[in-house]
């Protein structure tokens, strides 16, 4: 029988609090508490692994052994058909900016630019198919572990468009839609993102 982590508080293994907020929202009808490794004052361990899956289980184990509780990852990233899958693990990487005033940052205007830039390089016909992956990962203090996977198939568009959202959600435009993600409202989206593809996995899984 798969553990269950039942009602309660669980770590959220994030700094990122738009990631935060969805995921929140996705386990509040569950009874589920969330709280970040941010406000927790956990640092966030370097992501060494050369899959979503690797690296979503270092996250959540590293919130888990840090606080005493179950901790959940999310590793999510872009993969790009004409890119041979980029920028992938490297997702969040491309969007690191040099630090500025003392403190470290994203841009991911830049980030989006980057990939648009390597697009456009491959000329008008490229083919800008695309899919947002996740991977979650549920981590006890005792070592124990679980994993659940969801995708969401789209295309690349430019220039960004919408206010909703974050990371690439203003250049993807989910299959069969017409609005990036980051035009569609949260409830929406949260429909039908590659988060809720795979939390609809950990629900079936945790809380059936």
């Amino acid at each position: 029988m798969t553990r269950r982590i039942g009602s309660g508080s669980l770590v959220i293994a994030t700094h990122n609090t738009g990631k935060l907020k969805e995921i929140a929202a996705l386990l509040e009808p569950y009874g589920v508490k969330c709280i970040s490794a941010g406000s927790l004052g956990l640092p966030e361990p370097a992501e060494t692994g050369a899959t979503f899956v690797q690296n979503a289980l270092l996250k959540a184990r590293a919130a888990a052994e840090g606080s005493g509780i179950v901790a959940l990852a999310d590793d999510s990233g872009l993969s790009v058909s004409a890119l041979d899958g980029r920028p992938g693990v490297y997702t969040a990487d491309w969007a690191e900016r040099q630090w500025f005033e003392g403190e470290p940052g994203r841009d991911w205007y830049m980030a989006m630019g980057k990939v648009e830039g390597m697009l456009t390089h491959k000329g008008a016909n490229v083919d800008r198919t695309c899919a947002f992956h996740c991977v979650l990962a549920l981590a006890w203090p005792d070592g124990e572990s679980a994993v659940y996977e969801g995708d969401a198939k789209g295309t690349l568009t430019w220039p960004p468009r919408g206010q909703l959202g974050f990371g690439y959600d203003p250049v993807f435009v989910p299959q069969d839609r017409e609005q990036t993600f980051a035009e569609i409202e949260p409830d929406e989206k949260h429909a039908i993102s590659h988060r809720a593809n795979a939390f609809a996995k950990l629900v079936a899984e945790q809380f059936s």
